[in-house]
Protein backbone atom coordinates (compact mmCIF):
# COMPACT_ATOMS: atom_id res chain seq x y z
CA UNK A 1 0.00 0.00 0.00
CA UNK A 2 1.24 3.47 -0.94
CA UNK A 3 0.35 6.86 0.51
CA UNK A 4 0.83 10.49 -0.48
CA UNK A 5 3.89 12.56 0.41
CA UNK A 6 2.07 14.73 2.96
CA UNK A 7 0.69 11.63 4.69
CA UNK A 8 4.14 10.05 4.77
CA UNK A 9 5.65 13.15 6.32
CA UNK A 10 2.95 13.33 8.98
CA UNK A 11 3.66 9.72 9.98
CA UNK A 12 7.44 10.10 9.91
CA UNK A 13 7.32 13.30 11.98
CA UNK A 14 5.67 11.33 14.80
CA UNK A 15 8.85 9.25 15.00
CA UNK A 16 11.09 12.31 15.11
CA UNK A 17 12.05 12.45 11.43
CA UNK A 18 12.87 16.05 10.46
CA UNK A 19 10.45 17.45 7.86
CA UNK A 20 9.49 20.95 6.78
CA UNK A 21 6.21 22.48 7.90
CA UNK A 22 3.38 22.25 5.42
CA UNK A 23 -0.25 21.39 4.82
CA UNK A 24 -2.53 19.76 2.28
CA UNK A 25 -5.00 21.75 0.17
CA UNK A 26 -7.91 20.70 -2.04
CA UNK A 27 -8.62 24.13 -3.53
CA UNK A 28 -6.56 27.21 -4.47
CA UNK A 29 -8.11 29.10 -1.53
CA UNK A 30 -7.00 26.38 0.88
CA UNK A 31 -3.52 26.45 -0.65
CA UNK A 32 -3.24 30.20 0.03
CA UNK A 33 -4.50 29.68 3.59
CA UNK A 34 -1.83 27.04 4.22
CA UNK A 35 0.83 29.30 2.72
CA UNK A 36 -0.21 32.15 5.03
CA UNK A 37 0.45 29.89 8.03
CA UNK A 38 4.00 29.15 6.92
CA UNK A 39 7.08 31.22 7.68
CA UNK A 40 8.00 31.82 4.05
CA UNK A 41 8.95 33.89 2.18
CA UNK A 42 9.38 30.96 -0.21
CA UNK A 43 6.84 28.15 -0.36
CA UNK A 44 6.73 25.07 -2.55
CA UNK A 45 3.50 23.74 -4.08
CA UNK A 46 3.56 20.00 -4.83
CA UNK A 47 1.06 17.89 -6.73
CA UNK A 48 0.02 14.84 -4.69
CA UNK A 49 -0.15 11.64 -6.74
CA UNK A 50 1.18 8.13 -6.19
CA UNK A 51 4.07 8.47 -8.62
CA UNK A 52 7.60 9.81 -8.70
CA UNK A 53 9.16 12.26 -11.11
CA UNK A 54 6.57 14.94 -10.38
CA UNK A 55 9.01 17.83 -10.71
CA UNK A 56 10.04 16.74 -14.20
CA UNK A 57 6.50 15.78 -15.22
CA UNK A 58 4.13 17.76 -17.42
CA UNK A 59 0.46 18.66 -17.27
CA UNK A 60 -1.77 17.82 -20.20
CA UNK A 61 -2.58 20.96 -22.15
CA UNK A 62 -0.11 23.12 -20.20
CA UNK A 63 2.30 24.86 -22.54
CA UNK A 64 4.36 26.34 -19.71
CA UNK A 65 6.43 23.18 -19.35
CA UNK A 66 6.30 23.43 -15.56
CA UNK A 67 5.97 20.22 -13.61
CA UNK A 68 4.19 19.15 -10.45
CA UNK A 69 6.62 20.82 -8.01
CA UNK A 70 6.72 24.62 -8.18
CA UNK A 71 8.44 27.29 -6.10
CA UNK A 72 6.18 30.20 -5.10
CA UNK A 73 7.58 33.47 -3.75
CA UNK A 74 4.25 35.22 -3.24
CA UNK A 75 0.74 34.21 -2.23
CA UNK A 76 -0.42 34.99 -5.77
CA UNK A 77 2.12 32.49 -7.10
CA UNK A 78 0.88 29.91 -4.60
CA UNK A 79 -2.66 30.38 -5.88
CA UNK A 80 -1.56 30.28 -9.52
CA UNK A 81 0.42 27.07 -8.95
CA UNK A 82 -2.51 25.39 -7.20
CA UNK A 83 -4.89 26.44 -9.97
CA UNK A 84 -2.51 25.05 -12.59
CA UNK A 85 -2.36 21.66 -10.84
CA UNK A 86 -5.70 20.88 -9.21
CA UNK A 87 -8.03 18.89 -11.42
CA UNK A 88 -5.36 18.51 -14.10
CA UNK A 89 -3.66 15.31 -15.31
CA UNK A 90 0.04 15.08 -14.49
CA UNK A 91 2.16 12.80 -16.67
CA UNK A 92 5.48 11.51 -15.31
CA UNK A 93 7.86 8.67 -16.17
CA UNK A 94 6.11 6.53 -13.56
CA UNK A 95 2.49 7.26 -14.50
CA UNK A 96 2.78 6.30 -18.15
CA UNK A 97 1.05 8.24 -20.91
CA UNK A 98 -2.31 8.16 -19.11
CA UNK A 99 -0.99 10.25 -16.21
CA UNK A 100 -2.71 10.83 -12.88
CA UNK A 101 -5.32 13.41 -12.00
CA UNK A 102 -4.21 15.79 -9.24
CA UNK A 103 -6.89 16.09 -6.58
CA UNK A 104 -4.85 17.75 -3.84
CA UNK A 105 -1.62 19.70 -3.43
CA UNK A 106 0.85 20.00 -0.59
CA UNK A 107 2.07 23.48 0.29
CA UNK A 108 5.37 23.40 2.16
CA UNK A 109 7.90 25.83 3.55
CA UNK A 110 10.98 26.40 1.45
CA UNK A 111 14.51 25.99 2.75
CA UNK A 112 18.03 27.00 1.76
CA UNK A 113 19.56 23.87 0.28
CA UNK A 114 23.30 23.29 0.54
CA UNK A 115 23.35 19.66 -0.65
CA UNK A 116 20.94 17.02 -1.95
CA UNK A 117 21.40 13.38 -0.93
CA UNK A 118 19.53 10.12 -1.41
CA UNK A 119 18.39 7.88 1.45
CA UNK A 120 16.10 4.88 1.67
CA UNK A 121 15.30 1.91 3.88
CA UNK A 122 14.14 -1.37 2.40
CA UNK A 123 14.06 -5.08 3.09
CA UNK A 124 17.05 -6.81 1.50
CA UNK A 125 15.57 -10.26 0.99
CA UNK A 126 18.91 -11.79 0.04
CA UNK A 127 20.31 -10.87 3.46
CA UNK A 128 17.03 -11.04 5.38
CA UNK A 129 17.68 -7.62 6.89
CA UNK A 130 16.47 -4.06 6.72
CA UNK A 131 19.09 -2.19 4.73
CA UNK A 132 19.86 1.51 4.49
CA UNK A 133 20.78 2.73 1.01
CA UNK A 134 22.39 6.15 0.65
CA UNK A 135 24.02 8.17 -2.10
CA UNK A 136 25.47 11.60 -2.72
CA UNK A 137 23.33 11.78 -5.89
CA UNK A 138 20.16 13.17 -4.36
CA UNK A 139 17.32 14.14 -6.68
CA UNK A 140 18.24 11.47 -9.24
CA UNK A 141 16.61 8.09 -9.79
CA UNK A 142 18.57 5.60 -7.74
CA UNK A 143 18.33 2.96 -10.52
CA UNK A 144 20.13 5.33 -12.88
CA UNK A 145 22.82 6.07 -10.31
CA UNK A 146 23.31 2.36 -9.61
CA UNK A 147 23.70 1.66 -13.33
CA UNK A 148 26.09 4.50 -14.14
CA UNK A 149 27.92 5.08 -10.84
CA UNK A 150 27.58 1.99 -8.61
CA UNK A 151 30.49 3.24 -6.49
CA UNK A 152 28.25 6.08 -5.29
CA UNK A 153 25.77 3.69 -3.65
CA UNK A 154 26.35 3.13 0.06
CA UNK A 155 24.65 0.34 2.00
CA UNK A 156 24.33 -0.61 5.65
CA UNK A 157 22.46 -3.77 6.67
CA UNK A 158 20.89 -3.72 10.14
CA UNK A 159 21.13 -6.86 12.26
CA UNK A 160 17.59 -7.39 13.64
CA UNK A 161 19.03 -8.79 16.86
CA UNK A 162 20.89 -5.58 17.74
CA UNK A 163 19.02 -2.96 15.74
CA UNK A 164 20.47 0.30 14.50
CA UNK A 165 23.41 1.90 16.28
CA UNK A 166 25.49 5.05 16.12
CA UNK A 167 28.05 3.17 14.06
CA UNK A 168 25.68 2.90 11.11
CA UNK A 169 24.98 6.61 11.10
CA UNK A 170 28.65 7.63 11.37
CA UNK A 171 29.77 5.23 8.67
CA UNK A 172 27.16 6.47 6.21
CA UNK A 173 27.71 10.11 7.16
CA UNK A 174 31.44 9.85 6.43
CA UNK A 175 30.68 8.12 3.14
CA UNK A 176 28.35 10.97 2.17
CA UNK A 177 30.97 13.57 3.04
CA UNK A 178 29.10 15.08 5.98
CA UNK A 179 31.13 17.02 8.52
CA UNK A 180 30.83 18.59 11.96
CA UNK A 181 27.39 18.69 13.54
CA UNK A 182 25.91 17.28 10.33
CA UNK A 183 27.19 13.84 11.35
CA UNK A 184 25.23 13.75 14.59
CA UNK A 185 22.13 15.25 12.97
CA UNK A 186 22.25 12.64 10.22
CA UNK A 187 22.69 9.83 12.75
CA UNK A 188 19.60 10.93 14.67
CA UNK A 189 17.70 11.23 11.40
CA UNK A 190 18.32 7.65 10.29
CA UNK A 191 17.64 6.29 13.79
CA UNK A 192 14.22 7.97 13.68
CA UNK A 193 13.65 6.71 10.15
CA UNK A 194 14.53 3.14 11.17
CA UNK A 195 12.14 3.35 14.12
CA UNK A 196 9.38 4.43 11.73
CA UNK A 197 10.22 1.64 9.28
CA UNK A 198 9.98 -1.06 11.93
CA UNK A 199 7.11 0.49 13.86
CA UNK A 200 4.91 0.92 10.80
CA UNK A 201 5.82 -2.39 9.10
CA UNK A 202 7.05 -0.60 6.01
CA UNK A 203 8.18 -2.23 2.78
CA UNK A 204 10.21 0.82 1.76
CA UNK A 205 10.85 4.39 2.85
CA UNK A 206 12.53 6.61 0.28
CA UNK A 207 13.76 10.14 0.97
CA UNK A 208 14.80 11.73 -2.31
CA UNK A 209 16.12 14.23 -1.90
CA UNK A 210 17.36 14.30 1.65
CA UNK A 211 18.77 17.80 1.98
CA UNK A 212 21.45 19.39 4.07
CA UNK A 213 20.44 23.01 4.63
CA UNK A 214 22.81 25.96 4.77
CA UNK A 215 22.18 25.95 8.52
CA UNK A 216 23.52 22.39 8.75
CA UNK A 217 20.19 20.65 9.33
CA UNK A 218 19.29 17.34 7.68
CA UNK A 219 15.69 17.37 6.39
CA UNK A 220 13.43 15.10 4.32
CA UNK A 221 12.46 17.24 1.35
CA UNK A 222 10.39 14.42 -0.13
CA UNK A 223 9.10 11.16 1.33
CA UNK A 224 7.65 8.04 -0.22
CA UNK A 225 6.42 5.26 2.05
CA UNK A 226 5.07 1.86 1.05
CA UNK A 227 3.68 -0.63 3.56
CA UNK A 228 3.66 -4.41 3.79
CA UNK A 229 0.03 -5.26 2.98
CA UNK A 230 0.24 -8.40 5.11
CA UNK A 231 0.81 -6.27 8.21
CA UNK A 232 -1.89 -3.67 7.62
CA UNK A 233 -4.25 -5.41 10.06
CA UNK A 234 -1.94 -4.11 12.79
CA UNK A 235 -2.22 -0.52 11.55
CA UNK A 236 -5.84 0.60 11.10
CA UNK A 237 -4.63 4.21 11.19
CA UNK A 238 -2.53 3.52 8.10
CA UNK A 239 -5.37 1.76 6.26
CA UNK A 240 -7.44 4.93 6.64
CA UNK A 241 -4.85 6.79 4.55
CA UNK A 242 -5.55 4.69 1.45
CA UNK A 243 -6.53 6.82 -1.53
CA UNK A 244 -8.66 4.65 -3.80
CA UNK A 245 -8.63 7.39 -6.42
CA UNK A 246 -4.95 6.57 -7.01
CA UNK A 247 -5.59 2.88 -7.60
CA UNK A 248 -6.51 1.10 -10.80
CA UNK A 249 -10.26 0.40 -10.85
CA UNK A 250 -9.63 -3.21 -11.81
CA UNK A 251 -7.25 -3.68 -8.88
CA UNK A 252 -9.86 -2.24 -6.51
CA UNK A 253 -12.48 -4.64 -7.83
CA UNK A 254 -10.07 -7.56 -7.50
CA UNK A 255 -9.38 -6.68 -3.87
CA UNK A 256 -13.09 -7.17 -3.08
CA UNK A 257 -12.69 -10.84 -4.01
CA UNK A 258 -9.24 -11.30 -2.42
CA UNK A 259 -7.67 -11.67 -5.85
CA UNK A 260 -4.03 -10.74 -6.41
CA UNK A 261 -4.31 -8.56 -9.53
CA UNK A 262 -1.86 -6.08 -11.02
CA UNK A 263 -2.61 -4.32 -14.29
CA UNK A 264 0.16 -4.35 -16.91
CA UNK A 265 0.43 -2.87 -20.39
CA UNK A 266 0.29 -5.98 -22.60
CA UNK A 267 -2.50 -7.62 -24.58
CA UNK A 268 -2.72 -11.18 -23.20
CA UNK A 269 -4.88 -11.47 -20.10
CA UNK A 270 -3.67 -14.10 -17.63
CA UNK A 271 -5.55 -16.05 -14.95
CA UNK A 272 -3.34 -18.38 -12.94
CA UNK A 273 -3.32 -20.00 -9.51
CA UNK A 274 -0.08 -19.40 -7.62
CA UNK A 275 2.30 -16.45 -7.81
CA UNK A 276 5.23 -18.50 -9.11
CA UNK A 277 3.16 -20.09 -11.85
CA UNK A 278 1.78 -16.65 -12.74
CA UNK A 279 5.31 -15.28 -13.17
CA UNK A 280 6.28 -18.26 -15.32
CA UNK A 281 3.15 -17.76 -17.43
CA UNK A 282 3.98 -14.11 -18.05
CA UNK A 283 7.56 -15.02 -18.94
CA UNK A 284 6.54 -17.62 -21.50
CA UNK A 285 4.06 -15.22 -23.10
CA UNK A 286 6.99 -12.84 -23.62
CA UNK A 287 9.07 -15.73 -24.96
CA UNK A 288 6.49 -16.39 -27.66
CA UNK A 289 6.39 -12.76 -28.76
CA UNK A 290 3.55 -11.08 -26.82
CA UNK A 291 3.13 -9.24 -23.52
CA UNK A 292 0.91 -9.98 -20.50
CA UNK A 293 -1.91 -7.56 -19.75
CA UNK A 294 -1.97 -8.42 -16.07
CA UNK A 295 -0.73 -10.51 -13.20
CA UNK A 296 -3.67 -12.38 -11.66
CA UNK A 297 -3.36 -15.08 -9.01
CA UNK A 298 -6.75 -16.52 -8.03
CA UNK A 299 -5.17 -18.43 -5.15
CA UNK A 300 -5.44 -22.02 -4.10
CA UNK A 301 -8.93 -21.92 -2.63
CA UNK A 302 -10.84 -19.90 -5.18
CA UNK A 303 -14.57 -20.48 -5.59
CA UNK A 304 -16.58 -20.44 -8.80
CA UNK A 305 -17.70 -16.91 -7.92
CA UNK A 306 -14.13 -15.67 -7.47
CA UNK A 307 -13.05 -17.24 -10.74
CA UNK A 308 -16.00 -15.61 -12.51
CA UNK A 309 -15.11 -12.24 -10.98
CA UNK A 310 -11.46 -12.67 -12.03
CA UNK A 311 -12.45 -13.46 -15.59
CA UNK A 312 -14.71 -10.40 -15.78
CA UNK A 313 -11.96 -8.16 -14.40
CA UNK A 314 -9.56 -9.35 -17.09
CA UNK A 315 -12.12 -8.67 -19.82
CA UNK A 316 -12.84 -5.19 -18.45
CA UNK A 317 -9.39 -4.16 -19.69
CA UNK A 318 -9.85 -2.75 -23.23
CA UNK A 319 -6.25 -3.68 -24.09
CA UNK A 320 -6.91 -7.41 -23.68
CA UNK A 321 -6.93 -9.18 -27.07
CA UNK A 322 -6.78 -12.73 -25.76
CA UNK A 323 -6.88 -14.69 -22.49
CA UNK A 324 -4.70 -17.50 -21.21
CA UNK A 325 -5.97 -19.51 -18.25
CA UNK A 326 -3.24 -21.66 -16.73
CA UNK A 327 -4.26 -23.78 -13.75
CA UNK A 328 -2.35 -26.45 -11.88
CA UNK A 329 -4.95 -28.03 -9.62
CA UNK A 330 -3.68 -29.01 -6.21
CA UNK A 331 -5.96 -27.53 -3.59
CA UNK A 332 -7.74 -25.75 -6.45
CA UNK A 333 -9.90 -28.16 -8.47
CA UNK A 334 -9.84 -27.93 -12.26
CA UNK A 335 -13.62 -28.42 -12.51
CA UNK A 336 -14.22 -25.35 -10.32
CA UNK A 337 -11.99 -23.29 -12.60
CA UNK A 338 -13.78 -24.63 -15.67
CA UNK A 339 -17.21 -23.78 -14.26
CA UNK A 340 -16.08 -20.26 -13.42
CA UNK A 341 -14.57 -19.70 -16.86
CA UNK A 342 -17.71 -20.94 -18.63
CA UNK A 343 -20.02 -18.87 -16.42
CA UNK A 344 -17.98 -15.70 -16.93
CA UNK A 345 -17.56 -16.21 -20.69
CA UNK A 346 -21.32 -16.57 -21.09
CA UNK A 347 -22.10 -13.59 -18.88
CA UNK A 348 -19.78 -11.13 -20.61
CA UNK A 349 -20.21 -12.43 -24.17
CA UNK A 350 -16.61 -13.49 -24.81
CA UNK A 351 -15.28 -11.96 -28.03
CA UNK A 352 -11.52 -12.59 -27.76
CA UNK A 353 -9.54 -15.85 -28.13
CA UNK A 354 -9.41 -17.99 -25.00
CA UNK A 355 -6.87 -20.73 -24.34
CA UNK A 356 -7.15 -22.89 -21.22
CA UNK A 357 -4.52 -25.22 -19.84
CA UNK A 358 -5.65 -27.40 -16.94
CA UNK A 359 -3.61 -29.95 -15.01
CA UNK A 360 -4.08 -31.64 -11.66
CA UNK A 361 -7.09 -32.43 -9.49
CA UNK A 362 -10.26 -33.29 -11.48
CA UNK A 363 -8.54 -32.28 -14.73
CA UNK A 364 -10.61 -34.62 -16.92
CA UNK A 365 -13.86 -33.34 -15.44
CA UNK A 366 -12.68 -29.78 -16.01
CA UNK A 367 -11.87 -30.50 -19.65
CA UNK A 368 -15.30 -32.10 -20.13
CA UNK A 369 -17.02 -28.99 -18.77
CA UNK A 370 -15.08 -26.80 -21.20
CA UNK A 371 -15.71 -29.12 -24.14
CA UNK A 372 -19.47 -29.33 -23.51
CA UNK A 373 -19.87 -25.57 -22.97
CA UNK A 374 -20.32 -24.84 -26.66
CA UNK A 375 -17.91 -21.92 -26.32
CA UNK A 376 -14.89 -21.28 -28.54
CA UNK A 377 -12.35 -22.40 -25.95
CA UNK A 378 -8.99 -23.76 -27.13
CA UNK A 379 -7.53 -26.47 -24.91
CA UNK A 380 -3.77 -26.73 -24.35
CA UNK A 381 -1.67 -29.67 -23.21
CA UNK A 382 1.12 -27.81 -21.44
CA UNK A 383 2.37 -24.29 -20.71
CA UNK A 384 4.43 -23.90 -23.87
CA UNK A 385 1.55 -25.19 -25.98
CA UNK A 386 -0.82 -22.76 -24.26
CA UNK A 387 1.43 -19.74 -24.81
CA UNK A 388 2.03 -20.61 -28.45
CA UNK A 389 -1.70 -21.06 -29.11
CA UNK A 390 -2.86 -17.82 -27.46
CA UNK A 391 -0.17 -15.71 -29.15
CA UNK A 392 -1.00 -17.23 -32.53
CA UNK A 393 -4.75 -16.82 -31.98
CA UNK A 394 -4.37 -13.14 -31.10
CA UNK A 395 -2.25 -12.48 -34.17
CA UNK A 396 -4.74 -14.27 -36.41
CA UNK A 397 -7.66 -12.35 -34.89
CA UNK A 398 -5.84 -9.07 -35.51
Amino acid sequence: MNIHEYQAKELLAKYGVAVLKGGVAWTPDEAVKVAESLAGPVRVVKAQIHAGGRGKGRFEGDASGKGGVRVARTLDEVRASAEAMLGKVLVTKQTGAAGRKVRRVYVEDGCRIARELYLSLLVDRARGRVTIVASTEGGMEIEEVAARHPEKILRAAIDPATGISGFHGRRLAFGLGLTGRQIGTFGRFIEALYAAFVGLDCAIIEINPLVVTEEGEVVALDAKVSFDDNALYRHPEVVQLKDEGEQDAKELEAAKYDLNYIALDGTIGCMVNGAGLAMATMDIIKLYGASPANFLDVGGGATKERVTAAFKIILSDPNVEGILVNIFGGIMRCDVIAEGVVAAAREVALNVPLVVRLEGTNVELGKQILAKSGLAIVSADNLADAAEKIVRAVKEAA
